[in-house]
């Protein structure tokens, strides 16, 4: 009875810490706060928990390189804008070709981040569900036989 009751309590234990290893993400205006167990992670640290997953993996690796690109383009797009603005403001004479230039860049910027968010959305989803399909879920069955009852547990 005692060796059931371990069985059980192990079985228990050992479902609860795989379930509890997902990885959550939010998004703010600075940028991905990634998270697991309550443990905050940068997105390279993310990228290097999820290479035992290996779809998981290449879609985060894309949004990884892709979120730089972004990021590249989306600050210097707002830093034309932004010296524009800084222009017109001291000078009263707007720098409009670079404004339009910072608006083109930041215009750029927009389906690059969407599909960064898409390709993070989908790297979770699959290291996660990967999670849920490979953690612990045994089976108790109560048999019956000739030599008399006993309980199994299926793995």
């Amino acid at each position: 009875m005692k060796n059931v009751i371990l069985l059980l309590f192990i079985g228990i234990t050992t479902t609860l810490t795989c379930s509890s290893q997902n990885i959550e993400v939010k998004k703010s205006i600075w940028g991905y706060k990634f998270s697991q167990n309550g443990e905050k992670l940068t997105m390279t640290e993310t990228v290097k928990k999820m290479e035992s997953n290996k779809n998981a993996f290449i879609f985060m690796k894309k949004a990884k390189s892709n979120n730089l690109l972004e990021e590249i383009i989306g600050s210097s797009g707002a830093a034309c804008v932004g010296y524009s603005i800084g222009t017109a403001i001291s000078t009263g004479k707007p720098n409009w070709p670079l404004a339009g230039i910072g608006a083109s860049l930041i215009a750029i910027s927009i389906p690059i981040s969407s599909k960064v968010d898409k390709n993070i959305n989908q790297a979770i989803d699959l290291y996660n569900s990967g999670l849920n399909m490979t953690s612990y879920k045994p089976e108790l069955e109560i048999i019956a036989n000739g030599n008399g009852i006993g309980l199994t547990m299926i793995f």
